[in-house]
C-alpha cells in the first residue's frame, strides 16, 4: 500500500501529465469533423480525470483522518533516519518478492494522442444513422410525439424543423400535462445532443444564467406566449374555497362548488381535523390562498421554463438545424435508387479524409480542385468562365459558378424543387428563366394560350435517365426505337 505522500506526489503527476496531454490535444491538426469531435470527447474525459483527481487531492490535503499529518510527523522526527530505512527495507522485500512484475510508467499512457480506429468506432456509435456523425439532428420520434398532441397545428417533419421552437404561436389552454412531457422529451434530446458534438460546452452554466434570465421575464411577464395574468396579480380572498385550497374567478362558479359533494365531504374532513372555521395550522386565508395560486402557476411556469431552455439550446444549435433542414429538403426530392449511390458516395468521401497521407496544396487563387485532386490550370479556369457567377432566385438565391454549371442547374433536384414549389412544371419551355415572377408570368401565358382539345399525350411529361423532358408520344416513340 503506498503512502500517503506518495499517494499526493501521483496525484500531482497524474494532473501534470494531464494537463500536457490537453495541450498536445489541441495542438493536432483534424481534417474532418469525425477528428475534431474525437479531439473534444478526448479532452473531455481529460478533463473529468482532472476533476476527479484535484477531488481525491484536496482530500489528501483536508487530512480529515490525520493520516498525512501522522507520516509527516514520522518522517521529520529524532528517529527519521530509522523510518526512511524501514522503509527502504519494505520496498526491497516487496520487490525480491515479486522480480518479474511489470511497471508501465505514466508518460507512456499519454504519447500517442493520434485518433485510433477503436476511438472512431465508439465515436460512430454515439450517433444515429439519421445524425450523421453529428452533422443533423433526428427529431422525428420528437415530431412524432408533437404529431399526436390534440389541438395543435399539424405539418410536415421539414415544417417541423422551422416551427418546433415558436412556442407562442401556441395557445395557453392547450399547453397542458402531455404537452409538457413533448417539451421534456425535446429537451432531453437537444441537451444530449449538444453534449454529443459539444462535450466542451458547460451546460450548468447555460441553465444557471438561464434560469435568472427567465426568473426575471416571469415576473415581468415579457416571456412571448406567457403574458401576466391580471385576475392573478390581485385575486379577491372572497372567492377562495379554504377546504379545497381552490380560487374561483366567479361568483356563481364559487356558489355552484359549495353545494358540490366534493367541497362538502372536504369540508367535513376539516371539521374532523378540529379546523371548522378553515384556518389550519394558524394560516391565513390570504396565506393559503396565496399558496394555492402558486401551487396552480407552477405547471404553467414549468412548461415555461422548458420552453425558454429549449430556445436556448436552438441558438446554440442553429446552423445544425439549417444543415438538416437542407438535407431533408434535398433527400425528399431523391428517389431510392440515388439516396442509395449518395450512401455509397459518402462512404468513399470518408475513407478518403481519413487518410493521413493528406499533404497541403498551395491554392492561393482558391481554384477549383481537378480528378487527381489538385487545383486545376488557371487558363482551363478562364476557358470554361468559372470565375462568371450565376445567380437562380428559383433555387433560393443559390449561386453557380461557370455557364456550364448554370445550364445543368436547370434539370437538377434544386431547381426541380422550386419549380415544383411554384405550382410549374420544369420543362425546356422554362430554361433560362431564373427569376420567381418570371416563371410565374410565363406559366400564365402558357395556360392561357394552351388549346382546349390539347390531347393528354401532348400535356403529359416524361424523363429519360439524362434528364431530357418529352411529350408522352415522343417519349414512347424513342423507347420504341431504342434510342433512350
Amino acid at each position: 500500500m503506498d503512502s500517503v505522500l506518495e499517494t499526493q506526489r501521483r496525484l500531482h503527476e497524474e494532473i501534470d501529465r494531464l494537463e500536457q496531454a490537453v495541450v498536445d490535444q489541441f495542438m493536432l491538426n483534424p481534417k474532418t469533423l469525425k477528428e475534431r469531435l474525437l479531439q473534444v470527447h478526448t479532452v473531455d474525459g481529460f478533463f473529468d480525470r482532472i476533476s476527479a483527481r484535484s477531488k481525491d487531492l484536496g482530500s489528501v490535503y483536508k487530512d480529515d483522518d490525520e493520516s498525512r499529518k501522522k507520516e509527516m510527523d514520522a518522517i521529520s522526527g529524532t528517529n527519521e533516519f530509522g523510518e526512511f530505512y524501514n522503509r527502504l527495507k519494505k520496498i526491497k522485500d516487496y520487490h525480491r518478492k515479486y522480480p518479474n512484475e511489470a511497471v508501465e510508467p505514466m508518460e507512456m499512457e499519454f504519447m500517442n494522442q493520434q485518433p485510433t480506429e477503436e476511438k472512431m468506432s465508439a465515436l460512430d456509435d454515439m450517433f444515429s444513422g439519421e445524425e450523421a456523425g453529428g452533422r443533423n439532428l433526428d427529431l422525428h420520434e420528437v415530431h412524432e410525439h408533437y404529431m399526436n398532441l390534440k389541438s395543435l397545428k399539424r405539418t410536415n417533419y421539414l415544417g417541423y424543423l422551422s416551427e418546433f421552437t415558436l412556442f407562442e404561436e401556441i395557445e395557453r389552454k392547450d399547453k397542458n400535462t402531455d404537452y409538457q412531457r413533448y417539451l421534456d422529451s425535446l429537451s432531453a434530446y437537444l441537451e444530449g445532443y449538444l453534449k454529443r458534438i459539444q462535450p466542451l460546452t458547460n451546460i450548468g452554466e447555460i441553465k444557471e444564467y438561464g434560469r435568472q434570465e427567465f426568473n426575471k421575464k416571469w415576473e415581468e411577464g415579457s416571456l412571448p406566449g406567457w403574458p401576466k395574468q391580471e385576475q392573478d396579480a390581485a385575486p379577491t380572498t372572497d372567492l377562495f374555497c379554504i377546504a379545497c385550497k381552490k380560487q374561483y374567478a366567479k361568483d356563481t362558479v364559487y356558489n355552484a362548488h359549495l353545494t358540490s359533494k366534493k367541497h362538502i365531504k372536504a369540508a367535513a374532513q376539516l371539521a374532523a381535523n378540529g379546523d371548522s372555521n378553515g384556518l389550519g395550522n394558524q394560516e391565513s386565508v390570504s396565506e393559503a390562498q396565496s399558496k394555492a395560486l402558486a401551487e396552480k402557476a407552477k405547471p404553467e411556469q414549468d412548461a415555461a421554463w422548458s420552453e425558454f431552455l429549449i430556445k436556448k439550446y436552438a441558438e446554440l444549435l442553429k446552423s445544425q438545424i439549417e444543415d438538416t433542414k437542407e438535407n431533408v429538403e434535398r433527400r425528399q426530392t431523391l428517389t431510392g435508387r440515388e439516396r442509395d449511390l449518395e450512401l455509397e458516395t459518402d462512404q468513399i468521401e470518408l475513407e478518403d479524409s481519413d487518410s493521413d497521407d493528406e499533404e497541403k496544396i498551395y491554392n492561393p487563387l482558391k481554384l477549383p480542385l481537378g480528378w487527381d485532386g489538385k487545383p486545376i490550370p488557371y487558363w482551363l479556369f478562364k476557358l470554361h468562365g468559372l470565375g462568371v457567377e450565376y445567380s437562380c432566385e428559383i433555387c433560393g438565391n443559390h449561386v453557380y459558378k461557370g455557364r456550364k454549371a448554370f445550364d445543368k442547374h436547370f434539370q437538377e433536384w434544386r431547381h426541380a424543387h422550386g419549380m415544383r414549389c411554384l405550382g410549374i412544371p420544369n420543362t425546356r419551355q422554362f430554361h433560362e428563366i431564373v427569376g420567381i415572377e418570371d416563371a410565374l408570368a410565363l406559366w400564365k401565358k402558357i395556360k392561357g394560350t394552351k388549346p382546349e382539345g390539347a390531347k393528354k399525350d401532348q400535356i403529359e411529361e416524361f424523363e429519360d435517365s439524362e434528364g431530357n423532358v418529352f411529350n408522352k408520344k415522343t417519349y414512347e416513340d424513342l423507347k420504341r426505337q431504342g434510342l433512350i
